[in-house]
């Protein structure tokens, strides 16, 4: 009767709900489970919570689950694979309905088994190579592709970059996309000029260090994510140098707050980390439904959120460009 399951009359329904709201009276959600073998309950795994992008995730997923009355159970791995392994084995005794995982990066026995555990699961922001599973994630390639072809369009040849951890797969796509402009521009990749950060602010400090040390440093960098972005920019503030006076910035992401306090400010590529949050947890709400109801799953499919260069005023046009123009 409560759950709409049985047919009574509208008048003896109407009685029950006003006692239900006497007695302040809610559902057992434990005694449910064990009916429907279902706890409402979705893990969502992250890799560093301190990222301002991965909080607005966390939100855009918690708000979806909420319409769905779903909750969210929020773990953060610090891109420690040993606790990226704690976290899917701890969710799974705690018999939740689907994860949603934002990988270390590195392929493991633990994330492996979730593929054939029956267990829904959803990648986002990140995918592992190898492990067939859907995902939503950011358009890496075209957007670093769209801020490299930015910097070489305002006569930059030179252009540093600052990768991620090794094997990330935000990382190796921008990077790519970053291949794909400087090939696209007639220009050759500089090994010199690719350094690798910890995706970071202490980390984007030591790699931009490392490309201004050079003895013919770059003339733009280009940071792979928001936090090395502000290690940048805190790097070459602590030399006395100012951009892009003396060296032009850009970012993949930046945090919302960054255009409110930074003068110049940063040109960057936007992502919707709410969107993917959304549309992730979207996503595995229909594959649990389909695994309770033993439809058959559908094959994995990759979103892709489109991103959007947002220009700001840390790209200047080079001297040697300005005059060749006239």
């Amino acid at each position: 009767m409560v759950n709409g399951t049985r047919h009574v009359s509208e008048e003896l329904t109407e009685r029950v709900r006003e006692s239900m709201t006497r007695l302040d009276y809610h559902p057992d959600r434990v005694a449910r489970s064990l009916r429907t073998q279902r706890t409402h309950s979705i893990g969502l795994i992250v890799s560093d919570i301190s990222n301002p992008f991965f909080s607005v995730l966390v939100r855009g997923a918690e708000d979806a689950a909420a319409e769905r009355e779903y909750s969210v159970i929020i773990s953060n791995t610090d891109e420690d694979l040993e606790k990226e392994r704690l976290y899917v084995n701890v969710l799974r005794q705690r018999r939740i309905d689907g994860m949603l995982i934002a990988p270390t990066g590195q392929l493991d026995e633990d994330l492996q088994f979730l593929t054939t555990s029956g267990i829904p699961f959803v990648f986002v922001d990140r995918k592992i190579e190898g492990v067939a599973a859907p995902a939503v994630l950011s358009d890496n390639i075209d957007g670093a592709f769209a801020a490299t072809r930015h910097l070489i369009e305002f006569g930059h040849t030179r252009i540093g970059i600052i990768l991620g951890l090794k094997g990330v797969s935000t990382s190796e796509e921008r990077y790519l996309g970053y291949q794909q402009a400087l090939r696209a521009g007639g220009l050759t990749e500089e090994s010199d000029l690719v350094v690798r950060g910890d995706l970071r602010i202490p980390g984007g400090i030591r790699a931009c260090n490392e490309l201004l040390d050079l003895t013919s440093p770059p003339t733009a960098i280009f940071s792979l994510n928001n936090l090395t972005a502000i290690g940048v920019l805190c790097a070459i503030r602590e030399r006395g140098l100012k951009y892009p006076a003396d060296i032009s910035v850009i970012s993949f992401d930046s945090p919302w707050w960054m255009d409110r306090v930074l003068s110049p400010r940063l040109t960057y590529v936007r992502q919707d980390p709410y969107e993917i949050g959304q549309r992730a947890l979207s996503m595995l709400i229909a594959r649990i439904e389909a695994a309770t109801s033993q439809e058959e799953q559908a094959a994995p499919d990759i979103v892709r959120i489109p991103t959007e260069l947002m220009l700001g005023e840390s790209v200047q046009l080079l001297r040697e460009s300005r005059e060749a123009h006239g």
